[in-house]
Formats: C-alpha cells, structure tokens, sequence
C-alpha cells in the first residue's frame, strides 16, 4: 500500500510540473466533442505520469482520459486524469488538478488529488486516513443544509445539465450558496477537507473521482447515488457530503424528481 501511494504522489507531481511549465504558454486545444476539448498539455502530463506509473507497477492495467484503457488483465486499474479541468486551464482558469489513484476491483487503495498551482496534494490510502499537505484532514462539522456550502459541476450533455438544474433548484434556496468547481477532483477533496460541505454532479468518469472518493471516505464523509443508493467507481451521477447533510439533502432532490414526475405532460395515445 505504501508503493501505491508512494508512486501516485511523484506520477502527481511530475503531471503537475509539466502542467505549470506550460500554464502560461501558448498552447494546441483540439474538440474532442459537444463541450469537450484537450491541450497538448493533457497529453504531455499523461505521458509523464504514464512512464512513472508503467515502470514501477508494469503489470498493472491503466485507464486515463486521454490515452483510454489499458488492460492487461491485473485486478489493478490506475486511473489517471492528468488535467482535471481542462477548460479552464485552455482559459487560463487557475483551477486545475492532476488525479492518481489505483483500484483493486473497482475499489480505490490509493489515490493523489494535487493541485499545482495553490499547492495542494491530497493524498489517501485505504484504512490509513486522508491529508493535505501532509496533516490529517476531515470533513466538516457543518450539520444544517442551512449553513452548508455546496458545489456542483456541468456534464457536456444539455439534458444531463437539466436534472442537475433541477437538483439545484431543490437545494440552492435552502443551503448558504453554492460554487460550480469545473475540477470534479477538486470538489471531492474540498468536502474531505471540511471546505465544502456537499458536492454533486452527474456524467462524472472514473478517473474524475477514483482518488477524491477515497478521500471523502478516509475523512469521515459519504457517498452515494443522488436518489441514496450505493455508490461505486463507473457510475456517472453521485453526491458527496460530509455525511451530516446527507439524508437531507437526498430527501430534497427526490422530492425535485417526483416534482417533476408529476409535472411531466401526458403522452397522447
């Protein structure tokens, strides 16, 4: 377990360093779809995180979001995201993350959410707790969606962004205020550090929460399905809390859909 993380913290590094390097520098953006883009420097830090990762576990297989899935038949899945927030780092944006974290069998054993601008490396193992920078970390104490600072990110797709209005609808007039992040890593690392209090999102894929799903639950928090089902990596919708929060804020987006159930125009025969 210690290698894991060991090696998820330098393959996080070293992306980061190649992200800083070319942060200010022209750079290539090509449109991989509706709302979708990549830089070269997606690519540069994937391959930087790659070779790390390839020559200390070789066996291992790999899913990144640029260079796809790798199998090689090991219960072992890395999964990288070598630039989470993509968008706004082709806007020059300063939020963006490099997420690193390894799977046995779809659960998280280690994982590594850094951000190379502020300085931030999260950083979890199974059983072993979660950190910034080294000291422990733990969700907040926060207990009525009243006082809680929420925060959600945008799927690409127009009618996954629908329900998310809709969910937001049912907790916005409720809750402090609420942030879009545009880093899903990010976001799970905020509600492990007790900086946010609730963070939610659909069309999410594995690379985006492997390593902030583990550090929601290292420090003490919980995640489901937005309807309060279990949750795992692969399934695209989830919503994060620092577990106080949690029923409630499951009660207010299923009243949202059966609101909208409800409210759905009969099909005519």
């Amino acid at each position: 377990m210690k290698q894991f993380l060991e090696t998820a913290l330098e393959a996080a590094h070293s992306a980061g360093a190649v992200l800083l390097e070319k942060f200010a520098q022209p750079r290539q953006v090509t449109v991989k779809g509706y709302r979708d883009v990549a830089t070269d420097a997606d690519t540069a830090a994937e391959t930087t995180a790659l070779a790390i990762i390839r020559a200390r576990f070789p066996d291992h297989a790999i899913l990144s979001e640029e260079a796809g899935a790798m199998d090689s038949g090991s219960p072992y899945v890395w999964m990288v995201d070598p630039l989470d927030g993509t968008t706004n780092y082709s806007r020059r944006l300063p939020a963006f993350a490099v997420s690193v974290a390894v799977t046995r069998d779809g659960e998280p054993l280690a994982g590594v959410v850094h951000d190379p601008l502020r300085g931030h490396t999260f950083a979890a193992q199974r059983g072993g707790g979660a950190t910034c920078n080294g000291s422990p970390i733990a969700v907040s104490p926060t207990a009525r969606l009243c006082d809680a600072l929420i925060a959600n990110d945008w799927a690409h797709a127009d009618a996954e962004r629908e329900i998310l209005l809709r969910w937001l609808a049912a907790l916005a007039p409720r809750c402090r205020t609420v942030r879009g992040m545009g880093v899903a890593s990010l976001g799970l690392a905020y509600v492990a550090a007790g900086w946010l209090d609730l963070y939610l999102a659909r069309a999410l894929f594995p690379w985006d929460v492997a390593a902030g799903s583990l550090l929601v639950a290292e420090a003490g928090g919980r995640i489901t399905g937005p309807d309060g089902e279990p949750w795992r990596i692969g399934q695209p919708a989830l919503l994060a809390t620092n577990g106080m929060l949690h029923e409630e804020a499951n009660q207010r987006i299923g009243e949202s859909a059966i609101a909208q159930s409800k409210n759905k125009r009969p099909e005519r025969l």
